[in-house]
């Protein structure tokens, strides 16, 4: 008998009259939104201008999010094309089934599009957004606790999770929360990220690569405690080899970047240190201009008080 468990909400879905608020699109929703926030007082920190993530994520976020559903239609096309599926369910974004390399690899792909309209160099855009992104995919992973998926192994303790669905196979019990694992190790990578970039001062896009490479650390021991169906090659399951794989090619990234260029940008958006100090220019002026007030209006103190003498 379980003394504790993690329960599942009992369904994914609340109607508001006709309109439904599904729990897993609204994780993406809002973690979407920490990683433009905290990416632009990251950008605006390394003397870039407010607002220049955002625009940028205009390009990033809808291309990562087909990207990271093709990777997941791609690796499981027998959930949507085998005998008995419906190919339509394909399209059902709200319903699950994001792959966070396709995301990536596609929204680098929106971003680099989004940074060359606007002359920014895109090492230094995905160095400030790093750190935010992690903290995405810790926000989105509540979103397979909605759903009741993407779980472990079965297990007794105290934080597993109850899984309460019958639906697509599923076994009701407790399992390892997965998901939940995730999760914190994102915080965690989040907080590496963050602090590395502060200690080593990391440019030319190695933070992006210490964050893809610690991501890849934990998604490889975590997706080895899953037990959805998945495909596998030489005994490990696609999304492990993939880690393994992701994971050596940022620390070779790492490794050479430094090597071939030390230090960080000292200019990360042309012309936004000019209007910076075009401002700073215009409080000097100002206060030129008061201080010439001030020493007209001596002299006019002067010329008053001279005339009363006289």
């Amino acid at each position: 008998m379980e003394l504790a468990f993690i329960p599942s909400p009992s369904r994914g879905v609340l109607y508001l009259g006709p309109v439904p608020l599904r729990g897993y699109a609204f994780c993406i929703i809002i973690g979407v939104f920490v990683a433009v926030w905290l990416g632009n007082k990251r950008w605006v920190a390394r003397g870039g201008r407010s607002g220049t993530v955002a625009d940028i994520a205009v390009w990033a976020v809808p291309f990562g999010l087909v990207g990271g559903r093709l990777y997941h239609v791609i690796t499981d096309y027998e959930l949507y094309f085998s005998e008995g599926r419906d190919w339509v369910d394909a399209f059902k974004i709200w319903e699950g089934g994001l792959g966070i390399w396709g995301a990536i690899a596609l929204g680098a792909l929106g971003a680099w599009i989004g940074c060359r309209r606007r002359g920014i160099p895109m090492p230094a855009y995905a160095d400030a957004v790093a750190p935010g992104i992690a903290l995405a995919q810790a926000i989105g992973r509540w979103g397979n606790w909605f759903n009741q998926e993407l779980y472990g192994k079965p297990t007794d303790l105290p934080w597993a999770l109850e899984i309460t669905s019958s639906a697509d196979g599923r076994v009701p019990g407790t399992y390892h929360p997965t998901f939940l694992y995730e999760s914190l190790w994102c915080i965690g990578v989040a907080v590496l990220v963050i602090w590395a970039d502060r200690r080593f001062r990391l440019g030319h896009g190695r933070a992006f690569a210490l964050y893809v490479a610690a991501y890849c650390a934990g998604r490889g021991w975590i997706e080895y405690m899953r037990v959805d169906d998945a495909h596998h090659i030489l005994g490990l399951r696609l999304n492990v080899w993939t880690a393994i794989l992701v994971f050596l090619l940022a620390v070779a990234y790492l490794v050479i970047s430094a090597k071939k260029s030390p230090g960080r940008e000292e200019v990360v958006e042309p012309g936004a240190e000019a209007s910076g100090g075009e401002a700073a220019k215009g409080e000097k002026a100002g206060d030129g201009a008061d201080e010439d007030g001030e020493a007209k209006d001596d002299e006019a103190k002067d010329g008053a008080g001279s005339a009363k003498k006289t």
